[in-house]
């Protein structure tokens, strides 16, 4: 990375709990390709005045996270479609003064679904109601899934979600069977306390064609390797990080990323 000096452009994440995966992610490839860029994480319980700091100082793009992803909605200039599909924004981009927003979640869900050539006839199983159930049911539903349920303990945002996109809601699993595609967007399988904790059961993964599984640390969940001993086609939430910081990264600097190059940074950012 160049020396740190007058005209480096910073790019910068907001995050009630800051991590280094996006950090180690981008100032790696900043590295990598002698860009004269850095890449800083700030937490903050000033959001408006941050985002105030970002068009202030020419920041030239932020990371957002949690809890900050509405509430930024109205200190931005445009929101881009993925941004206006959920109502929510992840990435924030300084074009000389104007904020134009995306949701780079929603786009890599929807990449990968692509990707993986899903069949919009299957019947999908998402577990969670938080901000990236969200950006998973749009991303579904925009491709055109039509057989969806939420499942959601949570009594208030469960239904929210799944009437807001035309599905489903239930508050206790159903029968083992009762899903071709089964998603977990909570924190069941994350680094801490539910690091062994299966998100669906054995018998529901055996039911199962695909498992998907949103969490992006550590890359083999349990529900992941679950999916995988099974032989069920996975898709990991470190796939999906990967995108989503490769799709900001491109927005920064303007550098389009092979896969290859998307695949070293990842890992580096894994190793932090």
């Amino acid at each position: 990375m160049p020396i740190l000096n007058k005209d480096m452009t910073l790019c910068i994440s907001l995050s009630a709990r800051p991590s280094n995966l996006g950090t180690r992610f981008h100032n790696f490839l900043y590295d990598e390709l002698g860009l004269n860029f850095v890449y800083k994480a700030f937490s903050t319980e000033d959001i408006a005045g941050a985002v105030r700091g970002i068009r202030a100082l020419g920041i030239r793009g932020a990371s957002v996270s949690m809890p900050f992803k509405e509430a930024v909605i109205p200190l931005v200039d445009e929101l881009e479609p993925s941004a206006r599909a959920i109502e929510s924004v992840n990435t924030i981009v300084n074009d000389a003064g104007r904020l134009v927003a995306a949701n780079t979640d929603y786009e890599a869900i929807a990449e990968l679904i692509r990707a993986n050539g899903l069949d919009p006839e299957a019947r999908v199983l998402v577990r969670g109601s938080g901000g990236m159930a969200k950006a998973v049911v749009a991303a579904f539903r925009d491709a055109g899934f039509a057989r969806l349920t939420v499942l959601a303990r949570n009594a208030e945002l469960g239904p929210a979600l799944a009437e807001r996109y035309g599905y489903e809601w239930l508050a206790e699993d159903p029968a083992p069977g009762a899903a071709d595609v089964l998603v977990n967007v909570t924190p069941i399988g994350m680094a801490g306390a539910d690091a062994e904790t299966l998100a669906f059961s054995p018998e529901h993964i055996a039911a199962a064609a695909v498992v998907f599984d949103v969490v992006a640390f550590p890359a083999e969940t349990p529900l992941i390797r679950a999916g995988r001993d099974a032989g069920k086609l996975v898709i990991s939430g470190a796939e999906v990080h990967a995108l989503q910081a490769a799709r900001q990264f491109e927005r920064y600097t303007g550098v389009a990323l092979t896969p290859e190059q998307v695949a070293r940074a990842a890992a580096f950012a894994r190793e932090g």
